[in-house]
């Protein structure tokens, strides 16, 4: 096994936290769950609503992997976090599937959690593979 690459990815949203944007290792790329932050202002505030929330995410996530030289195309697996499961679970699957071509729709688990950073109503975090 290689060593890790831990990298930050310019133009991608300020971290909230300590991490990296992505990881790599072997091939294998582990992005970190990003949020619905504006990467060229992290103070504006959060979009309103799920739809607008999963399409800031989903924008954030596609800055990293490009960054990483990826696309949505190289993702085998997603994880979502909603802190209103019951109120936002269908609307978010819509917009989420909307990045997706048809039948190229990565591995995923959904999860409704008390609370996110930054009071975000959904947070995606995603690995990648690059042969």
């Amino acid at each position: 096994m290689s060593e890790p690459s831990f990298r930050m990815i310019d133009g991608a949203p300020q971290p909230v936290a300590p991490f990296s944007h992505i990881v790599e290792v072997d091939g294998w790329y582990f992005l970190t769950g990003q949020m619905p932050t504006f990467p060229d202002n992290p103070d504006k505030p959060l979009p309103e609503g799920i739809e607008a929330q999963t399409r800031r995410v989903m924008d954030n996530l596609i800055i990293v992997l490009a960054g990483a030289g990826l696309d949505l195309s190289h993702v085998v697996q997603a994880r979502v976090y909603l802190t209103e499961f019951n109120r936002d679970y269908a609307v978010m699957n819509d917009t989420y599937r909307s990045y997706f071509p048809e039948g190229r729709l990565p591995a995923r688990t959904c999860v409704g959690v008390s609370g996110l950073a930054v009071d975000a109503l959904v947070e995606i975090d995603m690995v990648a593979r690059k042969a």
